[in-house]
């Protein structure tokens, strides 16, 4: 299953990053299309808050592509390297990880200040790099619960 969750994360960030480019040919304009339609079931897809590649917009946001990113590369690096032993320092981690994007978002949202596309993906890296390795990680190595340790290997 860890296997799996790491081939489909890394597939997706690769969907996301050739998407733009299906769409202009017409061999691939509809699995291009395809690929916007899904994206756009999780995430809002603003032109003004998205990254293009060849002058075409991104299927999903700046911070999604950050998010995104980030997390195939974080499913790619369990597998050489494990995950915190202790359920504490996972969640601890998961939470010190999503500081920037939770500050980010909530800064726009109260409109004290802009952030460009670029400072929303990277933002967002974090994030997404600690839930990779770590769900990644969970289902990799034998996640039987025992008092305060859940990895057992």
């Amino acid at each position: 299953m860890a296997a799996l969750l790491t081939a489909a994360a890394a597939i997706w960030a690769v969907i996301i990053l050739i998407a733009p480019v299906a769409l202009h040919r017409p061999s691939t304009a509809g699995a291009g299309t395809l690929v916007y339609a899904a994206a756009s079931r999780i995430c809002h897809q603003r032109t003004e808050r998205s990254f293009a590649i060849g002058g075409v917009q991104m299927p999903v946001c700046a911070r999604c592509s950050g998010l995104y990113l980030a997390g195939a590369a974080g499913a790619l690096i369990v597998w050489f390297r494990r995950v915190p032993r202790s359920i504490l320092h996972t969640r601890t981690l998961l939470l010190v990880a999503a500081l920037p994007t939770a500050a980010t978002f909530a800064l726009e949202l109260l409109g004290i200040m802009p952030f460009s596309n670029t400072a929303r993906a990277l933002a967002a890296i974090p994030l997404g790099a600690s839930a990779g390795w770590v769900f990644v990680g969970m289902l990799r190595y034998d996640a039987r619960f025992d008092g305060n340790q859940i990895f057992n290997r």
